[in-house]
């Protein structure tokens, strides 16, 4: 039989290795020409493998999770008698990087009731030497019709109650159980231990974040803005006749905050431009951009991704609302393009409902700030009446967080630019006018 060695190709430039984020063949499987062969991570994209030639799969090069550098073998097929177009057999190199398969431990035992809710043991009945033995999950519990009958009666589950010596459920088991629990039922049903392996996009994630933390020194600044009038706004805008048909028609997204929200930040820039900027720690550069690229923290099933807005300062709030959308299915969808996952300038995240009162957003490395809005709750306010004195109101408040680079921006920078955003926020006007 002929062999065909597929080597991993060069799939990005300045690319030297690639991560097995899935496998869509094991060894054994026959394939057509142009069959996926494995999804392959680098530092800014997936891209799916395809097999060059048909025929069946004799090796690969390793599990999910293991890194591959570009150029070395990653499936070997067999093709066929004579296949003038397959190369010549290659035996897997013993250079191939592949992680080392993990040790699976047995699943532990139940956890042994805290010693303080132990009942005390009679030495007629439970020797000093005598082992624990935990009951096997799934097997019958060992017990005395007696305790059984006793069990049913107190509405114990046998299978619940850690027995002691030779494992065989006494009286004295039973006491202790309905000490510990006390009449109450259980928090929550007991699970086994599992391993995960930690691969792909959240391996990225974790790697990202460790460096980040490791080599940013971070601060984060809190200011509380009345969202009030902003909400309305945006209410008035999403209900008027003409915009509400906009919608119908798909011309127009429905707004959220989210658009205001930039837009509010765009304007700012120009007066903080140390914010909109990236940080070359190797060569200590910092690069102030001109150009606002938006990055938008997404939450998808495999992980958090940031996809970009590109110029972000130049689109109007329905074009800024369309593109968060688009940007975020295609996020989720796993379509984002390498081009929309990378470049952005400073990055916007928010947890929406889930915000909670404040919040220490990590920096999106090598950016120098990420601004996290929080969640808006409506509280009692002193607002003016009027006439120069104050009333209290109910207004909706939202807090504003900012994590921002020691090394480049300093805290008085970091408050004024905040401040700036919130004076937009509160008078609306001036985001909706410019």
């Amino acid at each position: 039989m002929a062999k065909f060695t597929f080597n991993l190709p060069d799939i990005g430039e300045g690319i030297a290795e690639a991560e097995i984020v899935r496998w869509h063949v094991k060894v054994g499987d026959r394939l057509e020409e142009d069959s996926p062969l494995a999804d392959m991570m680098t530092d800014k994209a997936t891209v799916e493998m395809e097999s060059p030639v048909a025929g069946v799969v004799a090796w690969l090069a390793g599990e999910v999770g293991d890194v591959i550098a570009i150029g070395s073998p990653l499936v070997v097929l067999e093709t066929g008698e004579g296949g003038a177009e397959t190369a010549p057999a290659i035996e897997p190199p013993a250079i191939a990087i592949v992680a080392p398969e993990p040790v699976r431990a047995a699943p532990p035992p139940p956890p042994p009731l805290p010693a303080a809710f132990a009942a005390p043991v009679e030495q007629s009945a439970l020797p000093i030497s005598a082992p624990v033995v935990p009951q096997q999950p799934g097997s019958k519990p060992l017990a005395s019709p007696a305790v059984r009958a006793r069990a049913r009666d107190m509405g114990i589950d046998l299978a619940q109650v850690r027995p002691q010596g030779d494992g065989r459920i006494r009286h004295a088991d039973l006491d202790a159980f309905a000490s510990y629990t006390d009449g109450f039922a259980p928090a929550a049903a007991s699970r086994r231990d599992e391993q995960i392996k930690v691969t792909g996009l959240r391996r990225r994630i974790a790697e990202n974040m460790a460096a980040s933390k490791r080599s940013i020194p971070h601060f984060t600044y809190v200011e509380e803005c009345d969202v009030t009038a902003l909400e309305d706004v945006r209410a008035q805008l999403n209900n008027a006749p003409a915009l509400r048909q906009a919608q119908v028609d798909r011309v127009r997204p429905k707004l959220t905050i989210l658009p205001l929200l930039i837009t509010a930040i765009c304007r700012a820039l120009p007066d903080f431009p140390m914010l909109n900027a990236r940080y070359d720690d190797e060569a200590n550069v910092v690069t102030r951009h001109g150009a606002v690229h938006m990055g938008i923290a997404t939450m998808t099933d495999d992980g958090l991704m940031v996809p970009v807005i590109r110029d972000a300062h130049s689109l109007n709030l329905w074009q800024l609302a369309r593109e968060i959308a688009r940007l975020a299915e295609a996020a989720r969808s796993g379509k984002a393009s390498t081009q929309e996952l990378s470049g952005s300038t400073l990055t916007i995240t928010s947890l929406g409902p889930l915000g909670g009162i404040a919040s220490t957003p990590v920096i999106n490395r090598p950016e120098v700030a990420i601004i996290g809005p929080n969640r808006i709750v409506e509280r009692p306010a002193f607002v003016p009446d009027g006439m120069g004195g104050e009333r209290v109101a109910k207004r909706k408040l939202m807090n504003i967080s900012i994590s921002c680079d020691h090394r480049v921006v300093d805290g008085h920078d970091a408050a004024a630019f905040v401040q700036a955003i919130k004076a937009m926020i509160e008078n609306p006007a001036r985001i909706i006018a410019g």
